[in-house]
Formats: C-alpha cells, sequence, structure tokens
C-alpha cells in the first residue's frame, strides 16, 4: 500500500471482528513503530502484547468503571454535534474495543523525571517520542488492513495495568492499544471537515 494511501485509510476503529491477528503480523506492525524518531537515540519502548483473555481482562480491570464515570461526565459537557457523535459512539465502547480486539497491546516507554511537572518542555521529550512511535503503529496497522484503538489512562489506571503485567519502575503506560480486524459493521464517525490549507501558516501566522 502506498504511504499516503494509508495515512487516510487511517481509522479509528471499536468495533472489532472475530479474527486472530497473525503475530507476525503484529511483529512487522511493531518494528514499524521501532522506527520512528527518538528523543535519546536508544528507543526506550516496550510492548505487552496480550491476548490471553484472561490476560486482557486483568490488564483491564479498572477500565470499565471509568469509562462509565466518563459517560455520566459526558452529559454535562458542550459539545458540537460532530463531537457529541464522536464521544457517544467512543465512551460506552471503552472497555468493549479493548477486551474484544484482536490482540490488545499496552506500549510503556521509560520515563525520567516527573511527568506531569516537567521542568522544561524538553522534560517532555520522552513522552513525545514515545507517540512518534505509536502513530507509526497506526499507520502500518493501517496499511496491513487493520484497524486501532486508542484508549487513555485516566487516573492510577495505567499502573493498575503496568502492576498486572508486572512493569518495572520509571517505565509509564502511555495508552491502551486495540488492534484487530474491521468488523463488518464497524462504525465511522463523522469526521469534522477541515481546509487543510487554511491550517498552514506562510512565513508569518
Amino acid at each position: 500500500m502506498d504511504f499516503y494511501e494509508a495515512v487516510y485509510r487511517r481509522r479509528t476503529i471499536r468495533d472489532f471482528a472475530e479474527k486472530d491477528v497473525p503475530a507476525e503480523t503484529v511483529n512487522r506492525i511493531l518494528q514499524a513503530g521501532l522506527k520512528a524518531p527518538t528523543n535519546n537515540h536508544l528507543r526506550e519502548w516496550e510492548f505487552v502484547v496480550l491476548r490471553n483473555r484472561q490476560s486482557i481482562e486483568a490488564a483491564l480491570g479498572q477500565v470499565r468503571e471509568k469509562a462509565q464515570q466518563q459517560m455520566q461526565a459526558l452529559a454535562s459537557r458542550r459539545l458540537d454535534d460532530c463531537q457529541r457523535s464522536m464521544y457517544l459512539d467512543a465512551v460506552p465502547k471503552q472497555y468493549h474495543m479493548l477486551s474484544q480486539s484482536g490482540c490488545l497491546i499496552l506500549p510503556f516507554y521509560k520515563q525520567n523525571g516527573d511527568l506531569l511537572r516537567p521542568s522544561a518542555l524538553q522534560s517532555l521529550n520522552g513522552f513525545a517520542a514515545v507517540w512518534c512511535c505509536i502513530e507509526n503503529i497506526l499507520l502500518a496497522a493501517a496499511a496491513e488492513g487493520l484497524g486501532c484503538a486508542i484508549r487513555i489512562p485516566t487516573g492510577e489506571e495505567w499502573k493498575f495495568a503496568a502492576s498486572q503485567i508486572g512493569a518495572p519502575e520509571g517505565y509509564i503506560m502511555p495508552c491502551y492499544l486495540a488492534l484487530g480486524y474491521p468488523a463488518d459493521d464497524a462504525a465511522l464517525p463523522k469526521q469534522e471537515p477541515i481546509d487543510p490549507l487554511k491550517k498552514i501558516h506562510l512565513e508569518k501566522w
């Protein structure tokens, strides 16, 4: 698949078919992630791939309750129609999209210093770099005909997941990453139309 085709085909998928993703495909996708630029040239990224349903359920032990809380909070938020449509599809599926995907990937990166209290912008270099890695994974998955869904952990959720899979101290899990083949009836929420040329500023804003 052409690179630009993969970029434009990438969409968040929250409804997955009951079909396993071959291990070699997962490995190829994660290898693409490891080709991303890194802040210190060490690529201090690790991936825990979960396929066993019991392991997945254990890692997601706090997600169901947190997702229910997010659904309740959604009612009080002021959103435009496009945002509301997306959230009304996404929030109720937070647990199911992770637990029923072809496999669940927990990415980790090594964090030096307090992520939530950085001393300078460059203190976030490791956090920024792992998201470059994750974007490569999303694009590689699209090139393989697969879909992905991301959940950003809330509160101490990520620490619970990390404890369940034995992650060492000093590593942070920035997201849950569901990977799988899209269901035939997978929902694709409407996206807000954007004119790219209006986002590009020449010489000054």
